[in-house]
């Protein structure tokens, strides 16, 4: 159990993010908090986090927060720093990104690249999900163990998404290590270093997918990247750096956590003692293994918005234009007043939507992709490889933002 300490009148929470007993099992002080005060300031972030299940939900879709706040205020009325100049290209590609925009700039760019992820669109990358799951599990099946992140749950979401893209799948390498750079950000206070490598990740990637558009405007091509180099909406175009910003996210959000949740399910399922092949025995059985694998073992587990005007919520909760407060998604997934034995593995659960895809105007674009990936990899793994076993311990990343393995050591 991590060390907690709770006041709950005064309802304040102090926690070290980095405290190893917290980051790699937060279900215990989730339990604490859930308990005494799911709405509570964090001392050591100095600001309001929210962990029960309905006020997350609801606060996912309030209106009175957003994901930027410049566009209501200035950093002199809020007292905010200048950007930093050793960070000016990752803040560049985080100008246009679809995560961190409202509307009306959000509503242009999301319907220009929504039509791509619809779950009709999705389905049709079934044949090549499960293709490429095989060909994947081929070249380790007779080895007899595998470290199953970089040999499958890596491999196989950025493959997928870069095919989608229209991007060529022999810069994978590069893509992962510009995605692991870059998100190394959103930890709580990154090292100058961190931000020194963010940046230069950001801009290598940047001159790279730059050199990728101007190739699609010679040569279009049937790929999402080229969809939307062409696409229109009232007469506007994505702008090079609207292109640039939206590829990159989608290429980082359409592997990174997906990468994650593979490696947090199969370690879930395998300590589970559960038999896979009850689990996966049908589509619906394998559809509610997936969704409690993404409730009980989130991948993200917090999502942050501003308040963009004073606003006194019903909680007692007083917030100032341009306070930020942190939604605690890993924590609303385990909300007892939700779920009945939240910290329980439970795959025939069926007690309603879990917010591990957040909710509202930034739910995730790349859920139903997402959830395709996982709903036939999983059961193809487990059934290619019935005898699987963890060899250890898995470790789990030093990143309480993204709960996620080191590595996924398997023998069978």
């Amino acid at each position: 159990m991590p060390a907690i300490s709770i006041d709950r009148t005064l309802r304040r929470v102090s926690i070290d993010a980095r405290d190893p007993a917290f980051y790699r099992d937060p279900l215990a002080a989730y339990a604490e908090i859930h308990a005494q005060c799911p709405a509570f300031f964090w001392e050591e972030r100095q600001q309001w986090y929210f962990a029960g299940y309905d006020l997350v939900n609801a606060l996912l879709r309030d209106r009175r927060f957003g994901r930027q706040i410049l566009h209501v205020a200035t950093r002199d009325e809020l007292g905010l720093p200048l950007p930093k100049p050793h960070l000016k290209d990752f803040d560049a590609l985080e100008a246009h990104s679809l995560l961190e925009l409202e509307p009306p700039a959000h509503t242009r760019l999301r319907t220009l690249v929504n039509r791509a992820f619809v779950s009709r669109q999705i389905e049709q990358l079934r044949p090549d999900i499960e293709q490429l799951s095989h060909a994947l599990i081929d070249s380790f099946a007779d080895d007899g163990e595998v470290e199953l992140l970089k040999s499958f749950a890596e491999t196989l979401p950025v493959t997928i998404i870069a095919r989608m893209l229209g991007i060529p799948v022999e810069a994978a390498p590069d893509l992962l290590d510009w995605s692991h750079r870059m998100v190394r950000m959103y930890v709580f206070n990154p090292s100058y270093e961190t931000e020194l490598d963010a940046n230069q990740a950001s801009a290598d990637f940047a001159d790279y997918l730059r050199g990728i558009i101007a190739e699609k405007c010679r040569t279009p091509a049937d790929d999402l990247l080229t969809h939307m180099i062409t696409s229109e909406k009232d007469g506007e175009r994505l702008s090079e750096a609207e292109l640039v910003s939206t590829t990159a996210l989608l290429l980082n959000a359409g592997h990174e956590a997906t990468v994650h949740q593979i490696g947090n399910a199969v370690k879930t399922i395998l300590q589970s003692g559960l038999p896979a092949k009850d689990l996966f025995a049908t589509e619906t059985a394998t559809a509610l293994t997936v969704e409690e694998c993404l409730r009980f073992a989130a991948p993200l587990h917090i999502f942050q918005r501003y308040a963009l005007s004073d606003i006194e919520l019903d909680e007692g909760v007083t917030l100032r234009k341009g306070d930020k407060i942190g939604l605690l998604l890993g924590a609303a997934n385990v909300d007892p007043k939700k779920f009945t034995g939240p910290n329980a593995f439970r795959p025939t659960r069926d007690e309603g939507a879990n917010v591990s895809f957040g909710a509202g105007l930034h739910f995730c674009i790349g859920a139903p992709l997402a959830r395709l990936e996982l709903n036939l990899a999983l059961p193809i793994l487990f059934q290619r490889l019935p005898n699987m076993r963890l060899k250890n311990e898995p470790e789990v990343k030093d990143a309480f933002h993204f709960h996620g393995l080191e590595r996924l050591d398997l023998v069978w």
